[in-house]
């Protein structure tokens, strides 16, 4: 392997771009935090799984501001700290983002309920916090957190480049679980989608109301959109990041371009205001709940958020409350 390349300096106007992508993302996982705690009836399986991920979001948020703020010139105690915090965050919010899509595509395409789903919830527990927090702990403990010349980062601290199995540890703090995330993701949201075609296909069938069917197939176009959006978003953000760890281990001066170091600092840290966008923001449910919770906070909506006055469920997500799932559900998750 060849040698790191020298320090990658961070101008002013790059590390204000990846300070404001930091805020931004903050204050996205705080607004799924908020939604989560204001309205009980939106508190599904699926969105509680999505506010431990706005929780590992937040963390990793306010832990990469703290690096880009500080932007370490060399080893001191809150580089460790720092890239300690960040390490743990990062990697359960890849664990989380992955257990999100198992789960959806569990309680969908495997009609997975009841007491196997509450099981499943502290399977994800147990992973997604415990093996982040292992992995954090052994690094730390081995010494091999430590300043990484912003080489593999953008001014904050992650893997110490002195290492002689510094490849290992930066695979087990973050790349593996990174690399196997972007296989992991578009598969099961591509089977989710496969069988929501097919259930919207067989559903059609019986509906010869020609305005309901349109209803139906409006909003199976609407999952259909998120379903493809969730996984690209995801691989949109983390492939530049991927992209300068490859060029680091090959001791490419590329990896020290202006335009892949800003790419590497907003994908990194802009995850949590990536998924309010997608399940605030673009989510008919809560966008109408806070609209008039900002706007008209005296009147109720004619309508229920959660969908058609007859569904037998407030949040459109809680699997365990209906007897299946259906294409105009998905876009509450």
């Amino acid at each position: 392997m060849r040698p790191p390349a020298p320090p990658t300096e961070l101008v002013p106007s790059e590390r204000a771009v990846v300070l404001l992508s930091c805020v931004l993302s903050a204050l996205g996982s705080g607004l799924l935090v908020a939604t989560h705690a204001l309205w009980p009836d939106l508190r599904s399986r699926a969105r509680r799984l999505l506010l431990f991920l706005s929780l590992a979001d937040l963390l990793s948020a306010a832990s990469y501001f703290y690096g880009v703020l500080q932007d370490f010139s060399g080893p001191s105690w809150d580089c460790v700290l720092q890239g300690a915090l960040s390490t743990f965050a990062n990697t359960s919010s890849f664990f989380w983002t992955v257990a999100i899509a198992l789960y959806l595509y569990l309680s969908i395409v495997r009609a997975t309920r009841g007491p196997r789903a509450g099981h499943l919830l502290w399977a994800f527990h147990v992973v997604s916090w415990g093996v982040p927090l292992a992995i954090t702990v052994a690094a730390v403990s081995l010494k091999k957190i430590g300043y990484d010349a912003s080489d593999v980062s953008v001014g904050w601290c992650w893997i110490d480049l002195e290492a002689e199995d510094r490849v290992l540890w930066m695979l087990l703090t973050g790349k593996l679980w990174e690399l196997l995330a972007y296989v992991t993701l578009p598969v099961l949201y591509l089977l989710i989608r496969k069988h929501i075609s097919r259930a919207h296909e067989a559903l059609s069938e019986y509906r010869p109301i020609l305005s309901e069917t349109h209803r139906l197939q409006h909003h199976s176009s609407m999952a259909d959109k998120k379903l493809v959006l969730i996984p690209l978003i995801f691989i949109c953000l983390r492939i530049w990041s991927t992209v300068r760890f490859v060029l680091t281990l090959c001791g490419s001066p590329a990896v020290q371009t202006p335009v892949l170091v800003v790419l590497h600092g907003i994908g990194n840290t802009f995850q949590g205001g990536a998924n309010c966008i997608m399940f605030v923001l673009c989510t008919r449910a809560v966008r109408t709940r806070l609209l008039s919770l900002c706007c008209c906070p005296a009147q109720p909506p004619a309508e229920s958020p959660a969908g058609p006055p007859k569904g037998p469920t407030p949040s459109g997500m809680e699997d365990s409350q209906g007897p299946r799932w259906s294409p105009d559900e998905l876009p509450h998750t």
